[in-house]
């Protein structure tokens, strides 16, 4: 099972720093959540988190269940209530360049079938360095407080977050207000607060009273904290709210979730937040100002916030972009975890000068070898570096980078530290060039390169114990199966002492409950609760077992996608059983084989072959036909499955687990688990428009028309495919019908 990442930029690469980020993303996430002692300011942990996203937003097939961008942020403590936010609080895409934001302005009018020289108006706002929060209000009155933690669920802070809003009943907020001369009061107060009123904001500390907090912490022997940021969560989160109040903490409120149906939202992001302030709550129609504005003028704001941004009394680390058409906002929702309707333009990077002092590599989930750069620790742009990214042994040529070195180390808002280039006049005499290792460090088995990649990968398979820990701690993550306490730590006891071996150990540890209880940190309460949580982790959703198997190229969504199209476990199974007799090697050696390992090359166009299995197409062209999977998914799963091993522990696993179907995204839906393919020119409806849509009503959108197809949707000047629906007796709709059938 040894998965071989590709990626689509020929930067396979990509997944060891992958590895690597979310490794260093966890270890920090322990010292802040729980000790309360981070080793890296909270703007470096954001740049790692940050490049985490570029990473998987450039590479899909990078996602797995325990990334911190499927997580949004961090998972909720034990210490707090868990609080289940009634709308996800989504994060952000992030662009980097003006070139990018141009290049998202263009997407969104693609998307939305607006000519180029539409015009689209946008919400333009500081991006604050602080934590986000959720506040709840209910007929005027605050009465619940969380933080983001997951994006899905997240931690009760009422009590600490109330410190900080200063006043519990907006109402009272209000009264402030009717005493100043204002026609925009002349109706009564109480019946413009809506029954349900959801807001989301950040909690942030000015920078005079961090340095204060920090002084007084100074003189009590107390340690200092790294930064603004840190200081403001650390605040929020305390289990005694009385430590919050005296923290001097700040909010901003930047949008909103839940409101209910008794109060009108209107058609625009701006107006809309107008009414907020005008409700008494801080939000950043304040200084620094929001402001909406064409595309070329974002771009203009956002040069003048840079130029600017020391003038402020707190951080941000950049500026935000909505898109303040709230019925567009409407129609682009979301991908993944983030909004198409709006995006985080970083500030550019901050450069410094230190000292290599060694190369460290590190083995992923999928056996690559990927070096990291140990620094001389160096202070760049208010943060303490002593790690950056080399990439691979390529760009370690290419920079020829030595220990011993003086580099420039480059950190931007959205990737971790890197070194841009090393300064050779100041070299060490007899400095030797590095070589890359061709052995695994881990379990000694040979690297190998192949050709036409820059990664180089361990042999070792599930002999290689970085894999096999990487990809249980996978199978048993938040999106995944979900094990709560079965965590890293936990994991790589677990495998060091021989409780398990693979995945489907874990189901087997209720029987070793009495020898866990005895182990050092356990007892009989943790114990029971690691042995309920498997227990109830057998009833498991069919997206999620597919995502947990680990499989190259099948991220969150396309375990998604898979599952609504096969709708159940045993349909899957079958049809991925019959990969192996039309394999698709996808890394520059040979091409489809019809049948029985027979491979040849492959031409682009070539047809799909035959399965011996299904007379009328084989699992691989079934496969390439479901729209967001492809052949480099299909090839990667026939990779999968063409190991005995994989299939043995697969089937293992369903008879221990009980798998449930997919379900239908939307109840009551005429097209649920239908197949559905667009072709022609939509006149109402982009495409992308339109795929979405249907997707959301539980529709399977495919690339190309079979004889499982039940709906062909024509518009105009339709070609082959609707030629082809006529010769199959296809159902065929106009764009109309369409639109009629799906409301």
């Amino acid at each position: 099972m040894n998965q071989k990442p590709e990626a689509r930029s020929q930067k396979p690469e990509a997944y060891k720093e992958w590895q690597s980020l979310v490794k260093q993303i966890r270890h920090h996430d322990k010292l802040y959540y729980q000790k309360d002692a981070p080793e890296i300011s909270d703007a470096e942990y954001d740049a790692l988190r940050r490049r985490l996203e570029a990473l998987e937003a450039q590479f899909p097939e990078l996602q797995t269940p325990d990334s911190p961008t499927q997580k949004v942020g961090a998972p909720p403590l034990e210490t707090f209530a868990k609080v289940r936010h009634k709308i996800p609080m989504l994060s952000l895409n992030n662009a980097m360049s003006e070139e990018e934001v141009r290049e998202w302005d263009e997407r969104i009018k693609r998307f939305l079938g607006l000519p180029e020289e539409e015009k689209i108006y946008y919400v333009c706002e500081p991006k604050i360095d602080g934590l986000s929060f959720s506040a709840r209000y209910e007929d005027g009155i605050f009465v619940q407080g969380t933080t983001r933690g997951d994006g899905e669920v997240g931690e009760d802070i009422t009590r600490n977050l109330a410190t900080v809003l200063k006043k519990e009943r907006l109402d009272q907020i209000q009264e402030d207000y009717v005493k100043k001369p204002s026609k925009q009061w002349e109706i009564p107060i109480r019946s413009k607060i809506p029954r349900i009123l959801e807001v989301r904001g950040e909690v942030y500390m000015t920078h005079e009273n961090f340095r204060r907090l920090n002084e007084q912490r100074k003189i009590a022997g107390e340690p200092e904290f790294a930064n603004p940021r840190n200081a403001a969560a650390g605040s929020l989160r305390q289990l005694d709210w009385q430590i919050t109040a005296q923290r001097n903490l700040d909010y901003f409120i930047y949008g909103w979730g839940e409101v209910s149906d008794d109060i009108n939202i209107g058609d625009s992001q701006f107006k809309f937040m107008i009414q907020l302030q005008e409700w008494g709550l801080n939000v950043t129609v304040n200084d620094p100002a929001l402001s909406v504005a064409f595309i070329n003028t974002v771009i203009k704001f956002y040069q003048n916030r840079l130029e600017n941004r020391n003038q402020l009394s707190f951080d941000i680390d950049g500026m935000v972009y909505k898109v303040d058409n709230l019925e567009y906002q409407r129609r682009l929702g979301e991908v993944g975890r983030a909004p198409r309707w709006a995006i985080a333009h970083k500030f550019p990077a901050e450069k410094a000068i230190t000292i290599l002092e060694g190369i460290d590599i590190q083995v992923g989930r999928t056996g690559t070898l990927t070096p990291v750069a140990r620094l001389k620790p160096i202070n760049v742009g208010g943060v303490m570096v002593s790690n950056a990214t080399l990439h691979n042994e390529d760009e370690i040529a290419r920079k020829d980078a030595r220990v011993g070195d003086t580099v420039v180390v480059q950190r931007a808002g959205d990737v971790i530290p890197q070194i841009v280039e090393v300064d050779k006049n100041k070299r060490p005499a007899h400095s030797n060039p590095y070589t890359f290792p061709d052995h695994c460090p881990v379990c000694g088995s040979l690297a190998v390169r192949e050709e036409g990649e820059v990664a180089r990968r361990c042999t070792g398979g599930l002999l290689c114990e970085a894999q096999l820990v990487e990809r249980l701690k996978h199978f048993v993550s938040r999106h995944a199966l979900d094990i709560e306490g079965l965590g890293e730590k936990q994991i790589t006891a677990f495998w060091q002492d021989g409780l398990i071996k693979n995945a489907a150990d874990i189901f087997h540890l209720p029987e070793k409950a009495a020898l866990i209880e005895q182990r050092e940190g356990w007892g009989q309460k943790s114990a029971d609760n690691l042995m309920a949580a498997i227990e109830t982790a057998r009833d498991v959703a069919l997206p999620k077992f597919i995502f947990a198997l680990g499989i190259r190229h099948v991220g969150e969504i396309t375990a998604r996608l898979l599952a609504r199209y096969y709708g159940s476990y045993n349909a899957w199974i079958a049809a991925m059983q019959q990969l192996p007799f039309c394999s698709l090697p996808i890394r520059g050696r040979v091409g489809v084989g019809a049948q029985h390992g027979q491979e040849q090359p492959l031409s682009k166009n070539a047809p799909l072959p035959t399965s011996p299995l299904r007379g009328e197409e084989s699992a691989l062209a079934e496969l390439d036909r479901i729209d967001g999977i492809g052949l480099k998914v299909a090839g990667a799963l026939a990779d999968f499955f063409r190991e005995p091993h994989n299939v043995d522990i697969v089937k293992t696993l369903a008879k221990l687990l009980r798998i449930k179907d997919a379900e239908a995204v939307a109840d009551g839906s005429p097209v649920s688990g239908k197949t559905v393919v667009f072709t022609g020119t939509l006149v109402k409806l982009t495409r992308s428009e339109a795929k979405a849509r249907a997707e959301t009503l539980g529709a399977h959108v495919a690339s190309s028309v079979s004889a499982k197809t039940d709906y062909v949707i024509a518009g105009e000047d339709a070609g082959s495919k609707l030629k082809k629906a006529k010769e199959l007796g296809v159902r065929i709709l106009s764009e109309e019908e369409w639109l009629q059938l799906i409301q």
